[in-house]
């Protein structure tokens, strides 16, 4: 029952998610008593809603560039709807809660935030939601957003996501798979490789390194590969891993496969050329922008996006066979950095 699940959200979450976005740009556009139009903003239509606060605190490390993407969604949706923007972000979950209480002293109209480590969010989390702040979750933090009393979250399900990537190891035939996680305790990470344990039909094993050291990234994963001579699959948990992990499985001299969740112009053009397998995409760009207006919903009329449950951004997997349906997110990207 697990695998045909997960291969029914392979299949489907690029299309799910692109009517999820569609709902989410209708909503914007003629709420109930919004006056017809978007509120506010560059692009929202002179509307006279009155501006908002919010703040998006995240969890992200120092060179991530998939972080640049969630914020770039997420300044989008302020943009378009009259909503001034305060981005924070710290890996450690002490310090990431204590952004969230500096936003509560703010006063801001609604808070972002994920929920990697979740145990030491939770009580400043509660706290906001206890100051009447709305508090939305994205990234991570699936199975813990309702006992928070988070109003909803936006992501991928982890655990599908690596029931996609076995499924397209078994495809590709491969034997043995090592799963790097980069961020120990991060329980999206761990659900990944749970996913992955779950549905390859070979045998995989967790390699953790230091992800904010790519140094030691690059020589755990070629050390590994030295000593472990049939391993002949990576999976890498971020984009900018994999492009290390491309240099360690040159250096190991191994022939092992590479593969990755979450994706940028340079894994794009990876799959594209063949030198990475696939990609498990959760359209990050959707997670901040569908958040962030998800506060000017709430706002205009307590509407809250998906009941109560997890509205799912991803997984998507980008393959070899359909690469070309997700070129308009990269491609450009990649025009725009020369």
């Amino acid at each position: 029952m697990l695998k045909s699940r997960m291969g029914r959200w392979a299949k489907v979450g690029i299309a799910g998610a692109a009517a999820a976005g569609a709902l989410l740009l209708a909503a914007c556009g003629s709420p109930a008593g919004a006056g017809g139009g978007a509120a506010g903003g560059d692009g929202g239509g002179g509307s006279d809603l009155p501006e908002l606060k919010v703040a998006l605190v995240t969890h992200a490390a120092p060179g991530d560039t998939f972080w640049d993407t969630i914020r770039a969604g997420a300044e989008d949706a302020a943009d378009k709807n009259g909503i001034e923007l305060l981005y924070s972000s710290d890996p450690d979950g002490a310090r990431q809660a204590q952004l969230v209480q500096q936003a509560v002293d703010q006063k801001v109209d609604g808070i972002v935030v994920t929920l990697a480590k979740a145990d030491a969010m939770s009580g400043e989390v509660k706290k906001a939601v206890e100051a009447g702040i709305p508090v939305f979750s994205i990234n991570a933090g699936e199975e813990q957003f309702k006992e928070m009393g988070v109003l909803a979250h936006f992501g991928q399900n982890e655990f599908i996501a690596g029931q996609a990537a076995g499924e397209q190891f078994n495809d590709a035939g491969l034997k043995k798979v090592v799963c790097v996680i980069q961020e120990q305790g991060h329980v999206g990470l761990e659900s990944r490789c749970e996913g992955l344990a779950d549905t390859f039909e070979g045998s995989s094993e967790v390699l953790y390194v230091q992800g904010t050291d790519m140094t030691n990234v690059a020589s755990t994963i070629t050390s590994k590969l030295q000593t472990n001579k049939d391993i002949d699959g990576v999976l890498t948990l971020g984009a900018p891993f994999a492009l290390t992990a491309q240099d360690s499985i040159a250096d190991a001299g191994s022939s092992a496969k590479l593969a990755t969740t979450d994706l940028n112009a340079d894994v794009y053009n990876a799959i594209k050329d063949g030198s990475i397998l696939f990609g498990i995409d959760q359209q990050p760009f959707l997670q901040g922008y569908s958040s962030v207006e998800a506060v000017r919903l709430y706002d205009q009329g307590g509407y809250v996006l998906g009941g109560g449950q997890a509205v799912l951004t991803g997984p998507a997997v980008v393959n070899a066979d359909n690469f070309e349906s997700v070129a308009a997110q990269f491609e450009k990207k990649s025009d725009d950095a020369e």
